[in-house]
């Protein structure tokens, strides 16, 4: 079993009205809420684990992950409201406001930290950066690290970082316990200034890394080894949710080869993290060439 632990949201993606008018149509999001929706698309046994409102969005986000296979039981629902973000592409890239004040998701607190037996915990997007569930994601991962494998996909969205300094000491204590980092060549500059992957080694028990690069494909890496795994090609409608698409079919993948326990995950050859990255690429290229956040079935690989 994988548990998810992050966002839910709604995007708000803009579309155009039959009278050639601007409009933002809702759609479930957030990136680690669709890690955990492509992860039950590629019948990976996975649970999600975040604040979640009863509101009339929040019966969006729980009925997609219940039509996508995902269990949804460790949530904490409340009254509080859905966070939103209106995304805006530029070039098929997208950029995001969020609307995120005394929501369900933002005010998750260690008190609703659930109880697993998950053998892997996926952490990671704007969920890591607020209070109170900033501290709530943190100290669920450090207190499952030393017996379940952690994976941690910060997404940096500098728009949403208030308190740059607090943010990035939590980024620096949980990319020291996860077991698999993920990062984009933008986030890695982010986070470290520098486009050495190799080198969060040196500050970090990490055991995988994966750069991602876009066209450029993926860097696997790992404290002995590195090598590259090419981008899948395809024609780009945008890019939003394609990382995280690609985070589910390496976890996916690593699940079916049954490395993705403690005691299993070191033993991975570089072939095994290969197929992996190269699942991960293939999914996300098919993410990548429909509108919005839109994982591919199973049945469509």
């Amino acid at each position: 079993m994988i548990l998810c632990c992050g966002e839910a949201l709604i995007d708000m993606l803009p579309r155009q009205t039959t009278d050639g008018g601007n409009a933002f149509a809702p759609h479930a999001g957030g990136s680690v809420f669709n890690t955990a929706i492509a992860l039950g698309r590629l019948d990976a046994p996975v649970q999600f684990f975040s604040g979640l409102s009863s509101d009339l969005f929040g019966d969006i986000l729980r009925a997609e992950l219940t039509a996508s296979g995902v269990d949804s039981a460790p949530a904490a629902i409340s009254d509080r409201p859905t966070t939103l973000a209106f995304v805006t592409l530029t070039n098929g890239h997208a950029s995001y406001a969020f609307y995120d004040e005394n929501t369900a998701g933002r005010m998750l607190s260690q008190d609703d930290l659930p109880q697993t037996q998950a053998d892997a915990l996926f952490f990671g997007g704007i969920s890591l950066v607020v209070e109170p569930c900033g501290a709530a994601y943190e100290a669920l991962m450090l207190r499952e690290a030393a017996t379940r494998v952690t994976m941690i996909d910060p997404n940096i969205r500098p728009s949403f970082i208030t308190d740059e300094a607090a943010y990035r000491a939590r980024l620096t204590r949980m990319l020291g316990a996860a077991d698999i980092i993920k990062t984009s060549d933008e986030d890695l500059d982010w986070i470290t200034g520098g486009t050495d992957a190799a080198a969060l080694f040196d500050t970090t028990a990490a055991k995988v890394i994966l750069l991602t690069r876009g066209a450029d494909g993926v860097k696997v890496l790992t404290p002995d080894n590195q090598f590259d795994v090419a981008a899948e090609k395809a024609t780009v409608v945008d890019t939003v949710g394609a990382g995280d698409t690609f985070s589910a079919g390496f976890l996916a993948q690593m699940h079916r080869s049954g490395h993705l326990t403690k005691a299993t995950l070191s033993d991975a050859s570089a072939d095994d993290l290969r197929k992996a990255a190269a699942f991960g690429a293939k999914v996300a290229a098919i993410t990548v060439s429909r509108a919005g956040a839109n994982p591919p079935w199973a049945s469509e690989l």
